[in-house]
């Protein structure tokens, strides 16, 4: 059919090409598929059959469907050929059809193969359900709440966000400019010169084009700086804008988490963590040297530098107090920033929200803090190192802990106290010393930076600047006054203080008035910088202007800091832990760890247990006690005011109406406030008794102090009752009145009554007489005592005396001036000066033995008189009106002890338990009281006991937080 050679096909190898393909050239045989090949050699005449190659390809291929061979015969032949040139379409549209099967073939096991692949490597990933918490909950939470496709589609499309970019190109262009010119200009361009110009006309030539070359590079440079700017500030309301849609996407989903929608608990943030940690550090004074070296930014400043400004501006809040030039920060506050749904304020030992988007709440607030600052200062001080715990949160607040500092002063000024100025600085340097402070140092840009103190301590304090942060305020005014702008440029490089620090920034905090909001103060801020030659002309850089910059750098430093030091500070109070342990387990091993609240309350139960103890007290303990108590007191009065005045009496007409007029008088004045007093006195010894005896049951000394403290305050507070006294001198004045004894046995004791009032004094006068004229014959032989020479002459004119008054036994009290002369002159005659003063003191007790001698004699002979009293001593020389008297004063005693007792068991007792309470309640709200009132090293123990372990559980639970947020 065709002629073989190299050149040439068979004819169904060129219909295996249809015409539509265009194909025009003759294709070689080795340039064929294999498949094409393998039927070209089988059709073809000069083809050998014993070829095995290409007819096991052929028949290896095609395996999946193998066609019967034909014999040998039948091809050579002329018929043979005819009949498989006739058919030889149909067999290789069969043999294409073939085709299918190995492509589905391949689509099989190729899809097998490359599932087997995935499946190893899925299982080479690792396991991510673990670290799920990275992701907080409310983002696996927006597809709930928030409609993102709607969100989606509310952002801006490429190709706007496209056009916001630069000109990259045109840039390019600029900087190839630019590198182009400052290459001329050190190189020179020759091929500019024009050789066949003469060379004054190309000298003019020559300086003509470098003065519009440099005109026109100048514009260049001037439109790339412009383009340069305007790429930035587009740049920045991009990332104001969304930033601003950010934040409004969290408050909305802070909102709902807040509202309960999710249904969780919601768990403290972490700067509250670490807040709470640095609270408790601020009250704790340790013994181990375990100081508070944990991070914080420390505000420091001059006076009025602008501090306050720039922590409202971070905290997005005029949260302080202002005034014009005087001094407003009198204390420490420590600012906790922190993110939430609502842009409120509150303190650390209160529970009370201010909305810092109300304008009342905002004036509540600062006067708030104005009364804490007051209130801290003592009297006589300026400033206090007491610290103002408060709290912000808002919607995009970077986080954070700030102490603002009391601003430093180079003069006391009127009104201060005279150390102001040194407390400021050891306030302000007990605060920067702290290693691992971030100090937030304000500089004053509209004055001298020469005027300055605050820069020369900060240096003092760091001086290679590792944790400095200095910030120049009030931009705005300095670019205005200075005369040469560069010098800000000089300030915010680090080149005109020998101050050094880590970022250098600028800030503009208002136009100076306080009625200024902080959205204005931010619009007046980026206004002000956007027309600032300052930026303008690259003398400040955009990372180092704003309030806005400001706050993100800070906080960065902030958060590093505390995750490189927070670890070693925690392992610091475990050591200091360990060694309290040890300490109690070896001087205390038997008591429990009590802080000073605890051994408080358990105090006060005991004293509250006492009192109670007091209504257990029987009716007749309280009257004894009272009667006695009280005629200890009063007896004095009645034996030397009314008994022996009414005894000096003729007959017993006048004796009774002395005695009625001086009980009148006395009950009047005096008798019932006495009976008050030994009632309230009664009412303490019996409360101390109480105390007493509970002591015995393994009572703790270290309460001593607390419970005399409770018991002195009470008896200042209690009063007694103004009534009783009004009806105590009604019941008295009628228990005197009455004069009729009703029967044998009070009349037996009344003279018992009488009888050992009267013994008691007159053992009482006995021992005076002795102290005066000392050692009698007896005592100075056995004792070997002398007399001294008053007790000498005491003793002459005692015996001279008693002469006296065995002359007249029914002598009155007194002496006669003519009496005492002649005593005197006795005495003088014997050789002994007297005085006659001395006479009259030494007759008065001498006087006093001689009637109470008489009395009692009397008080005998009265034994037998109560007959003679029911008659009215008629037709009797025996008037017993003495006795008459010792029973009224007797039975006055056993009715005001019965209604003092009355008044004790249902009033007074009540009231004095009542009075207990509300003074250790009291005292309990004050700390410093129980800090003087419960002392002891035991107690300090305990108290930096519980310190260091709440210290350190609250630093491993921030650290564990800080470890997740990672």
């Amino acid at each position: 059919m065709l002629r073989a050679g190299s050149v040439v096909t068979c004819m169904a190898c060129r219909n295996l090409l249809p015409s539509r393909m265009g194909v025009k050239i003759r294709v070689p045989l080795q340039k064929l598929h294999p498949l094409s090949r393998a039927i070209h050699h089988r059709f073809s005449a000069n083809t050998n059959p014993k070829r095995p190659p290409h007819c096991s390809a052929a028949r290896h291929y095609t395996s999946l469907s193998r066609l019967p061979m034909q014999s040998p015969k039948s091809r050579s032949g002329g018929h043979g050929y005819q009949q498989h040139r006739t058919f030889w379409v149909a067999r290789l549209a069969a043999r294409l059809l073939k085709l299918r099967y190995i492509l589905l073939g391949s689509a099989v096991g190729g899809g097998y193969t490359a599932k087997k692949t995935y499946d190893e490597w899925k299982e080479m990933l690792p396991d991510m359900s673990q670290y799920t918490w990275i992701v907080p909950d409310f983002v696996w939470e927006l597809s709930e709440n928030i409609d993102l496709n709607k969100l989606a589609s509310a952002l801006p499309e490429i190709e706007e966000i496209a056009k916001l970019l630069p000109d990259m190109e045109k840039i390019r262009e600029n900087f190839t400019f630019l590198k182009s010119l400052l290459s001329s200009e050190t190189t020179g361009d020759s091929a500019l010169r024009a050789p066949d110009i003469s060379p004054t006309s190309a000298a003019v030539s020559d300086s003509s084009d470098k003065q519009f070359k440099k005109s026109s590079d100048k514009e260049k440079i001037d439109q790339l700086q412009e383009e340069l700017l305007r790429t930035q500030l587009k740049y920045q309301r991009m990332l104001e804008h969304l930033e601003k849609e950010n934040k409004e996407l969290r408050k909305v989903v802070l909102q709902k988490d807040d509202k309960g929608i999710h249904q969780r608990k919601v768990k403290k943030s972490l700067i509250d963590m670490y807040s709470e940690v640095l609270d408790i550090l601020s009250d704790y004074d340790s013994n181990y040297n375990t100081q508070d070296h944990l991070p914080r930014v420390v505000v420091v400043g001059d006076q009025s530098a602008g501090k306050t400004s720039v922590l409202e501006m971070i905290a997005q809040a005029r949260i302080f107090p202002r005034g014009s030039g005087e001094m407003m920060t009198r204390s420490p506050v420590k600012v906790t920033l922190s993110e939430g749904p609502h842009h409120v304020a509150m303190f650390k030992d209160s529970t009370r929200e201010f909305d810092l988007g109300k304008e009342e709440d905002l004036a509540a607030l600062r006067r708030e803090i104005e009364l804490r600052m007051r209130k801290s200062v003592k009297e006589g001080q300026t400033v206090s190192p007491e610290t103002i715990s408060l709290s912000v949160k808002g919607p995009g607040i970077q986080r954070m802990v700030l102490v603002d500092l009391p601003g430093v002063i180079s003069t006391v000024t009127t009104g201060m106290a005279a150390d102001t100025k040194e407390t400021i600085f050891s306030i302000s340097k007990a605060y920067m010393q702290n290693p691992n402070a971030i100090i937030l140092c304000i500089q004053d840009g509209s004055l001298d930076a020469e005027r300055s103190i605050v820069t020369d301590l900060v240096s003092q304090i760091d001086p290679l600047g590792k944790r400095t942060i200095f910030v120049l305020t009030k931009v705005d005014l300095a670019e205005k006054n200075l005369a040469s702008p560069s010098r800000i440029q000089q300030i915010v490089e680090g080149k005109l203080f020998p101050m050094k620090a880590l970022g250098y920034f600028a800030v503009v905090t208002g136009k100076g008035s306080s009625n200024e909001s902080i959205d204005s103060i931010k619009d007046y801020e980026k206004d002000f910088f956007q027309n600032s030659r300052l930026l303008r002309e690259g003398m400040l850089k955009a990372h180092q202007v704003t309030t806005k910059n400001l706050s993100l750098a800070v906080s960065d430093c902030f958060w590093k800091m505390v995750r490189e030091s927070v670890e070693q500070q925690a392992d610091a109070f475990k050591a200091s832990r360990f060694n309290l342990e040890t300490e109690w387990k070896n001087n205390y091993p038997r008591l429990r760890e009590l802080d000073r609240n605890e051994l408080y309350e358990k105090a006060k139960n005991e004293i509250l247990d006492e009192v109670i103890s007091l209504s257990q007290v029987t009716p007749k303990h309280w009257e004894s006690i009272l009667q006695k108590k009280l005629w200890e007191r009063v007896s004095t009065h009645v034996i030397e005011n009314i008994y022996l005045p009414a005894a000096q009496t003729m007959n017993s007409g006048t004796f009774n109406t002395t005695v009625d007029i001086k009980l009148k008088q006395w009950t009047d004045k005096q008798l019932p406030h006495k009976a008050l007093e030994v009632a309230w006195e009664t009412l303490q010894e019996e409360f101390a008794r109480f105390m007493a005896e509970y002591k015995g049951k393994d009572q703790d000394d270290i309460f001593d102090k607390l419970k005399e403290a409770v018991k002195d305050e009470c008896i200042k507070r209690h009063m007694w009752n103004e009534r009783a006294m009004d009806s105590l001198r009604v019941i008295q004045h009628n228990a005197l009145e009455d004069r009729s004894i009703t029967d044998k046995p009070q009349w037996d004791a009344a003279i018992q009554f009488m009888e050992e009032t009267l013994h008691s004094r007159l053992k009482d006068t006995d021992s005076v007489i002795s102290d005066m004229v000392g050692p009698d014959w007896k005592q100075r032989w056995l004792s070997w005592k002398n007399r001294t020479p008053e007790q000498h002459i005491r003793n002459e004119t005692k015996n001279e005396l008693e002469r006296l008054l065995k002359l007249h036994e029914d002598h009155t009290a007194y002496l006669a001036n003519d009496e005492v002369t002649t005593v005197r002159k006795n005495l003088e005659g014997r050789g002994v000066e007297v005085d006659p003063v001395l006479i009259k003191d030494t007759w008065h007790q001498l006087y006093r033995r001689h009637f109470l001698q008489k009395a009692l004699f009397h008080c005998n002979l009265c034994r037998r008189g109560f007959y003679y009293y029911q008659r009215h001593f008629v037709d009797s020389e025996l008037e017993c009106n003495d006795v008459v008297l010792f029973w009224r004063i007797q039975r006055m005693l056993a009715i005001t002890a019965n209604t003092l007792r009355q008044q004790l068991t249902n009033t007074e007792v009540r009231r004095l338990e009542k009075n207990v309470k509300e003074v250790l309640d009291d005292f309990g709200e004050d700390n410093e009281k129980k800090v003087q009132l419960i002392t002891g090293r035991r107690v300090q123990l305990a108290e930096d006991l519980k310190k260091v372990r709440e210290i350190q559980e609250k630093l491993e639970a921030f650290i564990e937080a800080l470890h997740k947020e990672k």
